[in-house]
């Protein structure tokens, strides 16, 4: 006899099925979303290449390879050489790791300045929120790749002031999204019952209403690292990436003279941005998909 029938003979009532978290239902929506396993894929081949890559094939990126403009397919380099003879292959594996790392530090300072001002702002409202706001739409109007570019130059193009630079000057969307998002929470019935039971604002910010404005603000935490990397990429287009680090931008950069000559110096580097960025605007949209109650019956 089954478990139903002596349920049933037995006069007790049946269990009913636990019930699906809100994480665990987006998570299942998430991998249900073929795009968004698409971009998984993607990302984690460009990860693994620009992690492991100079492991398995330990080279010296800077180091001359082949002769000057030498083409794909040849026995000294596979994608090619660029206009000093650098083996693209190797460039991209190894700039890789410095337009990654770029894009996800950036990213996280930029989520962060902007989760910090826009928490601020939209718990307290009043003048903290005018001031605040004030300072968002300052930096707002200011052309973003100017202001980088600036402070750049003032300061020494490295990898670290690169960093900062985007972080910088992309957070006023996320600080914004997270106004929106605090203004409609604070006055629900839980935030009220905690703050009736002597919670401090640090707590009813951090560990009561954060956590339940989070799934807007994960989408843009993602898609704000395909940003920094397409930033990150301008700049050293422009000559202010940091000379001493191989980065995709730097090659495209460096070759953009001889781009009617030797395209594949140019190509090849700019294919892996194209398929990086891609690949977390596919992972974005399906966060957005897989956390937005309303989008997923779409």
């Amino acid at each position: 006899m089954n478990r139903s029938a002596t349920t049933a003979t037995s006069g007790l009532p049946a269990r009913a099925p636990k019930a699906e978290g809100p994480w665990a239902e987006a998570a299942r929506m998430f991998a249900r979303n073929p795009s968004a396993i698409v971009g998984c894929v993607l990302l984690a081949l460009v990860l693994l290449v620009a992690i492991v890559g100079p492991w398995v094939y330990p080279a010296d990126p800077f180091e001359i390879a082949a002769a000057p403009m030498t083409p794909p397919l040849s026995e000294e380099a596979w994608l090619g050489a660029d206009y000093l003879g650098r083996d693209v292959l190797i460039t991209i594996v190894y700039g890789g790791r410095a337009t990654l790392l770029v894009g996800a530090v950036a990213a996280l300072l930029s989520v962060l300045i902007g989760i910090t001002v826009g928490a601020l702002a939209g718990f307290y409202g009043g003048r903290v929120d005018r001031i605040l706001m004030r300072i968002t739409e300052f930096f707002q109007v200011l052309p973003a790749l100017l202001f980088a570019m600036v402070l750049v130059t003032l300061f020494s193009p490295t990898l670290l002031t690169v960093t900062l630079a985007i972080g910088v000057v992309s957070w006023t969307g996320t600080a914004r999204l997270t106004r929106a998002e605090f203004m409609k929470v604070r006055n629900l019935e839980y935030v009220r019952a905690e703050r009736a039971i002597g919670a401090r604002n640090a707590r009813l910010i951090w560990k009561v209403i954060l956590p339940n404005a989070l799934p807007p603000l994960i989408v843009s935490a993602t898609l704000a690292v395909g940003a920094a990397i397409l930033f990150e990429a301008g700049l050293s287009f422009l000559g202010l990436g940091d000379p001493n680090q191989m980065s995709w931008g730097l090659m495209i950069g460096s070759s953009r003279q001889y781009i009617l000559t030797s395209w594949w110096a140019v190509a090849f580097p700019g294919a892996a941005i194209f398929v990086t960025v891609l690949a977390v605007s596919l992972i974005g949209d399906g966060l957005n998909d897989a956390l937005n109650p309303k989008l997923r019956e779409r």
